[in-house]
């Protein structure tokens, strides 16, 4: 079966502008890639300002509001999906996400997969008023509770972050419930992916350290009784690889370890302004859907 694929939104080469958005966007849908993933930060740290911080990204990398984002595609397009690629769930509101993300499943008509995970920026953690230390603990329970809010009319559901009591969302999503995909490679998250999850984002390359970690991930799958060759992987590609050669290369390896979802990832890669942006889509497309 071919994989599917799919082209990462390059929001830090993205400028605020609706025209080039809706460009790509429509781009995407015309090359014929399967899946628009945006990725997800609030705020970035004033490195000057935080003595400590060394992060990837900071206050000068632009990030454009996840839902929103793909609120705008999914009112443009008919066909693609929508993935975030990945919200970090823990510093939100449960039942606020779970709000949005049914309200954007029901105006893309069920075309959302919702990628999740526990960020590394502790400042903004405390920007949002959420606690750092405790963030991959309310992770856990939120998945629960979203899928609850997601499917049933009625919710009453006490944790320790969040209750809600004899209280529902209206309107439900299409999909009951929406498909959550974990990012990231710690143990915790393999199980919890391996617990509520569809899927798994490596969001590294395919290397040694995703090789072991799909190891792990597939023994928790064992573990849950559930069938490895049934749940997704979704590997990231990065322009940066350097050439068609170097992603058709690192395109197999992944193949290899069992990926059946394969993203073009050029956000601050070097890969220029739109157009050129799009061009080296039609690029990666060409070689993907040949494998």
């Amino acid at each position: 079966m071919s994989p599917k694929i799919g082209a990462f939104f390059p929001t830090r080469d993205m400028p605020s502008d609706p025209h080039q958005i809706r460009e790509w966007t429509l781009a995407a849908e015309e090359i014929g890639f399967d899946y628009i993933e945006v990725s997800d930060h609030v705020l970035g740290a004033d490195r000057e300002k935080h003595e400590n911080f060394d992060g990837p990204y900071d206050v000068d990398d632009c990030f454009h509001e996840t839902f929103c984002t793909l609120s705008f595609m999914a009112a443009i397009t008919t066909r693609v999906g929508l993935v975030s690629g990945v919200l970090i769930l823990p510093q939100r509101q449960t039942a606020l996400v779970a709000k949005q993300a049914a309200q954007l499943d029901v105006l893309s008509d069920g075309r959302l997969r919702l990628g999740i995970g526990v960020g590394w920026n502790p400042v903004e953690y405390e920007a949002l008023g959420e606690n750092w230390k405790t963030r991959g603990q309310k992770q856990n329970e939120q998945v629960q509770l979203m899928n609850n809010l997601w499917t049933q009319k009625t919710v009453n559901f006490s944790g320790r972050f969040d209750t809600v009591l004899n209280a529902g969302i209206n309107p439900l999503p299409k999909q009951r419930p929406i498909p959550i995909w974990f990012g990231g490679q710690a143990d915790a998250a393999l199980k919890r992916a391996a617990t509520y999850g569809s899927g798994w984002i490596p969001l590294g390359n395919p290397g040694t350290n995703s090789a072991n970690a799909l190891d792990k991930l597939n023994k928790f799958l064992s573990d849950e009784g559930r069938d490895p060759k049934t749940f997704g992987i979704e590997a990231w590609i990065r322009f940066g690889d350097g050439s068609p050669e170097g992603w058709m290369s690192t395109a197999k390896k992944w193949l290899t370890l069992g990926a059946d979802h394969l993203t073009f990832y050029t956000s601050g890669q070097g890969a220029g302004h739109t157009d050129q942006q799009i061009e080296e889509m039609r690029r990666f497309y060409e070689v993907c859907k040949s494998l």
